[in-house]
């Protein structure tokens, strides 16, 4: 697996330094969890982003919303 170097204000580097050392763990630890994290709470945007369709879909939905044409319910989009 490559590497890569991420730069961090001094003084948020200071804080994680101590928070690693009272976990007994590395930084890159830390920082591999917190990312995996972010990943996971955008899964389902990269999923919808993924699919033309859906793009097209919101794309013509923010359009409508635009104009003032009626946009869609919840109940509507479930359908």
């Amino acid at each position: 697996m490559g590497t890569a170097t991420v730069r961090i204000p001094e003084e948020k580097r200071d804080i994680l330094k101590i928070i690693a050392s009272i976990e007994k763990k590395e930084i890159k630890e830390i920082l591999t969890e917190l990312i995996d994290e972010y990943i996971e709470r955008h899964r389902e945007t990269l999923e919808l982003i993924s699919r033309p369709e859906w793009v097209d879909a919101i794309k013509r939905g923010k359009e409508e919303v635009r104009k003032g044409i009626k946009g869609k319910t919840l109940d509507e989009l479930e359908d």
